[in-house]
């Protein structure tokens, strides 16, 4: 079985992950390809070679055309007042995100200068100035870390990642630092300004290329996020991932600000920068044929952050509630470098050891960066490989339904699903008296079962569940993307010692093809599991 494990010495967060993947082999073609599917509209992805105290990383990120590229020829420091960025840049924050839910690239270069700079990225500026946000959660130099108010809609909660993101072509991420003591006066009108402000510097910069992020925004909430994503034609799969993953986030922030999901918003640019992070990553998962993830002790960083409610420590809150019950150590670094993100993706689809698990052999290690240079390696560590899956216990749970719906069975079976159960099934069956019911089945490992009972006895009727423990044995998987004149389908690849025994194409690939070509279905699945056998 397909596995991997994840070394967080660094801290995780969105892009990091995505970076170790593409690392591990995750073609970024393929990347570019399926994010399409997404129709977010205009925006660039960026992906090079980055390298942390000695360590070759990848690195991802995501650009959109509201920022704009600036650079600052003149040397001085650059401290913004800016609470909200309702005009989108920051500079020189620690965790790079300031919103509820927080910037995935969070990780910053602090450069000095060790490359050269392909493009420079400019912003006006008039020195010895004075200008101020009329805010009411102004927040210092320093991103939010929690989920704002907004000025216009109190009563919303908003979270997104406001990020800055920049590269070199040299394969570097340039970060810089400001100090300005001056505050920032602008009129927001609906968030929908063009940053038409003049800045008047008394200051040091020791370098600046973090483009400034001009964009009206548009708040999202989960269901709003969901829309999009399920009216793309990626897998149901990825689908059933990211609702959990995003909804992870949604509950930590609502819980942490005393606000019912629906009103958890995600602003427009953090939520098409944390869609392309949560769903990029859980394509590369099915790509690469990731059946199991470890996670070792999450490592947070430490200290604090100043947004408009005052110091707030690190983790910031929305990360902390996300981590409960998950090992948690703070690191040698006093900045915050795990993000909600990172944190969510570990709770929703990671199985904690504290090392290499037991069973567990590694093939390969891949690297994703984070952004800020700090005084260790910024980067998830991935180690890749298989596992034997005897070496764990299998259970079987089972229980009888007779007074449930068709409806809520479904319900109860997604959600096991989405929790990390091998597999769900039901089994039709004749109870006493006749009576028509299911037997709802759910394959896990033993470590998942008191998390998954708890589902089972929240979302059905039942009043008991029986397990025992089971072997199985496996063909070791992976994939394949055939090209038909109707269209691309990936085909899964079943492989049993060394030899591809089985072929079957993804159902949600052939039935779109079927249906804008007009053939049957059945005739493109064969015709695209004789393609992906000639390939092999």
């Amino acid at each position: 079985m397909k596995t991997i494990y994840l070394d967080t010495f660094a801290g995780i967060s969105g892009n990091m992950f995505l970076g170790a993947l593409l690392d591990a082999g995750f073609p970024f073609e393929v990347l570019e390809q399926e994010l399409k599917k997404l129709n977010l509209g205009a925006y660039e992805l960026v992906y090079q070679n980055a390298n942390k105290l000695g360590i070759e990383a990848k690195y991802f990120n995501v650009l959109l055309p509201e920022e704009h590229e600036h650079a600052h020829h003149h040397d001085h420091d650059h401290e913004h007042d800016h609470h909200h960025h309702e005009h989108g840049y920051h500079h020189e924050h620690d965790n790079e995100h300031e919103y509820g839910h927080h910037q995935e690239n969070e990780h910053n270069y602090e450069h000095e200068h060790e490359y050269d700079h392909e493009h420079e990225h400019y912003h006006e500026h008039e020195h010895n100035h004075e200008h101020s946000h009329n805010h009411n959660n102004s927040c210092t130099n320093e991103p939010m870390d929690v989920a704002e108010i907004s000025e216009h809609n109190s009563d919303h909660v908003h979270t997104g990642e406001l990020y800055a993101h920049y590269h070199n072509e040299d394969g570097h991420v340039p970060e810089h630092s400001h100090d300005h003591d001056h505050d920032h006066e602008h009129d927001h009108h609906h968030h929908e300004h063009e940053h038409h402000h003049e800045h008047e510097h008394e200051h040091e910069h020791e370098h600046s290329t973090l483009p400034h992020t001009h964009h009206h925004h548009e708040h999202r909430n989960l269901r709003d996020i969901m829309s999009i994503i399920n009216a793309s034609s990626l897998s149901e799969g990825v689908k059933q991932k990211a609702e959990a993953v995003f909804r992870a986030i949604a509950v930590a922030e609502g819980k942490v600000h005393g606000k019912p999901l629906d009103e958890v918003h995600f602003h427009e640019v953090g939520a098409i920068d944390t869609i392309i992070d949560i769903v990029g990553t859980l394509i590369g998962l099915e790509y690469l044929g990731i059946e199991k993830i470890y996670v070792g002790p999450i490592v947070t960083g430490y200290g604090s952050v100043m947004c408009a409610h005052g110091l707030m420590p690190v983790p910031a809150p929305a990360t902390a509630e996300i981590l409960q019950g998950m090992p948690q150590s703070k690191g040698i670094v006093p900045k915050e470098m795990t993000t909600p993100t990172g944190a969510a993706l570990m709770k929703v689809l990671a199985t904690v050891s504290l090392e290499l698990p037991e069973g567990f052999t590694s093939e390969k290690i891949a690297y994703g960066a984070g952004t800020r240079d700090v005084a260790i390696p910024n980067v998830l560590r991935m180690y890749v490989g298989q596992e034997n899956a005897a070496a764990h216990g299998i259970v079987e749970a089972a229980c009888n339904l007779d007074d449930i719906s068709g409806e809520v069975l479904a319900y109860a079976m997604d959600r096991l699903r989405e929790a990390g159960a091998l597999d769900v099934w039901a089994e039709p069956i004749v109870m006493k008296k006749t009576r028509p019911a299911y037997k709802l089945c759910l394959l896990a490992y033993a470590e998942k079962l008191d998390e998954l009972l708890e589902i089972v006895f929240e979302e059905t009727t039942t009043l008991g569940v029986r397990y025992h423990k089971v072997c199985r044995q496996e063909l070791e998987r992976s994939f394949v993307t055939v090209k038909l004149p109707e269209g691309e389908i990936k085909v899964k690849c079943g492989s049993y010692k060394g030899r591809v025994v089985n072929l079957a194409p993804e159902y949600e690939d052939c039935a779109r093809a079927a249906a804008a070509s007009g053939s049957s279905l059945a005739a493109i699945m064969n015709e695209a599991r004789e393609a992906a056998e000639a390939s092999l």
